[in-house]
């Protein structure tokens, strides 16, 4: 049943999507996503906070149980690719993603939300992130230098756009820091790799 905390988080959540509807709208000449791409759900950590999770979960409850087998499925493959797993960083393909598209769109996390635009980098050392997609010839890669790697303002003065490229304070630790918590009084709770949240479901399962 929804509580305090979740109903606040839902209110926060309609805040910040409308917020980064807004940045891809004015980037929409730069923005390539389309329905079937899917490739910001493969080869990730996606990192979720517990709120994060409840919200997702309210997701799944309403899918079919056709849908529901299938995300199960896909669980227990990666839980099992990551139990033999020996290098630091695991990566995998979100295991909601069910025939190139997500079961649960509409209760999808933040990183989910923000994915797509170019981000202020965290530190003064850091350079402005762009989405891997841009690699791919997606996200800003018409106005990509391949030689660079970097965003070309030669580029862009060919286009004939009229917006810039711009980058946007849209990165997972800002987006999920205590000043929104505080501003819309709720908590996100811990924060971890989505498919750590079922490795300890399953990890219980099985001392039971």
């Amino acid at each position: 049943m929804p509580n305090d905390n979740y109903n606040n988080y839902i209110a926060y959540l309609d805040f910040i999507t409308g917020k980064l509807d807004g940045f891809f709208e004015q980037q929409k000449a730069y923005i390539f996503c389309k329905a079937g791409c899917s490739l910001c759900c493969k080869n990730a950590q996606f990192p979720y906070s517990k709120v994060e999770m409840e919200t997702l979960l309210t997701g799944y409850s309403k899918l079919n149980n056709e849908t529901k087998e299938k995300i199960n499925a896909n669980i227990k493959t990666i839980l099992a690719a990551k139990r033999n797993f020996e290098g630091e960083r695991f990566l995998y393909d979100c295991p909601f993603l069910i025939d190139n598209a997500c079961s649960c769109y509409e209760y999808r996390g933040i990183v989910c939300r923000s994915f797509g635009l170019m981000s202020i980098p965290d530190s003064k050392h850091q350079k402005t992130q762009v989405p891997f997609c841009c690699f791919k010839g997606l996200n800003y890669s018409n106005v990509m230098d391949e030689k660079t790697n970097m965003i070309s303002s030669e580029k862009y003065k060919t286009t004939g756009i009229k917006e810039e490229p711009v980058s946007f304070n849209v990165s997972y630790e800002f987006l999920t820091n205590q000043d929104f918590e505080e501003a819309f009084k709720f908590s996100f709770g811990e924060k971890k790799p989505l498919i750590d949240w079922f490795k300890e479901e399953d990890e219980q399962q099985k001392e039971r």
